[in-house]
């Protein structure tokens, strides 16, 4: 059990291991792919300046993600409950979702400007279709023997979906969540990376145009860190409010 547990950080630490023993091997140019020693040396003397666009774009994402966890559990409710509204807005939605966020960020930095306001709301735009979806089938899927049990005796519609499918859907809903906050980070940084005075898509950007490759590469070790942190605190709060879902599993159990 306890070699589970630390399975992740050996496959991390082998992989590192790997490329600097390939980059060494076949003496491959820094600013080809660097070695992990040389962008975690650069992660060191650039780390004030790694710490301040980390914490903008950290901002940035949990902002976004927030209100996308927000408004995608009311719409989901709303779609999962009701055929019209389903018929009415689900096409809406799929239209919307396959168009590319990077394409909304020049028109959002022409409505509010270079700045936080369009990467909080490209994270919230390019992570919210998924919590949608997954908390609407979670509504749709309480079995209809189920409910003609709860209306004859006497639960209305309303105390129905509070009681029974809004809890039945928390499950797809954490799920679509672990999804959804590494959209969120893929959507800060995408605005970052074309309209932005700071963020770590915004230092990226520096590193590449001076080719500073392993900075570059630390910024994308930064953005892989906080994703996981934020998959793990995710994944933590769904053990907690689900375990149920999972009884009798090895999840339960882990």
């Amino acid at each position: 059990m306890k070699l589970q547990r630390h399975m992740p950080w050996l496959v991390v630490v082998a992989l590192f291991l790997v490329w600097e023993g390939a980059v060494r091997l076949f003496h491959v140019a820094p600013f080809i792919l660097p070695r992990p020693t040389a962008f975690l040396e650069a992660l060191w003397i650039w780390r004030a300046e790694i710490a301040m666009h980390s914490a903008q774009t950290f901002m940035t994402t949990v902002a976004g993600f927030g209100i996308a966890m927000v408004a995608g559990m009311a719409l989901g409710v709303a779609v999962g409950s009701s055929a019209w509204v389903y018929r009415s807005v689900y096409s809406l939605l799929i239209g919307f979702n396959t168009i590319p966020k990077v394409a909304l960020v020049p028109i959002l930095v022409m409505w509010f400007g270079v700045g936080s306001v369009p990467a909080i709301l490209t994270a919230f735009l390019i992570s919210f279709f998924p919590i949608v979806v997954n908390v609407a089938t979670g509504i749709a899927t309480v079995e209809p023997e189920l409910q003609d049990v709860l209306r004859a005796l006497g639960a209305r519609k309303r105390d129905i979906i509070w009681r029974i499918g809004i809890p039945r859907s928390l499950p797809y809903y954490f799920a679509s969540l672990k999804i959804a906050i590494t959209f969120a980070f893929v959507g800060s940084i995408v605005s970052e990376n074309v309209a932005a005075n700071s963020g770590i898509g915004h230092l990226m950007t520096v590193a590449s145009s001076r080719f500073e490759v392993p900075l570059a590469f630390a910024a994308l070790f930064v953005i892989a860190l906080m994703g996981v942190l934020m998959y793990v605190l995710t994944a933590t709060v769904e053990k907690r409010m689900t375990a149920w879902s999972v009884r009798g599993t090895h999840l339960a159990a882990g």
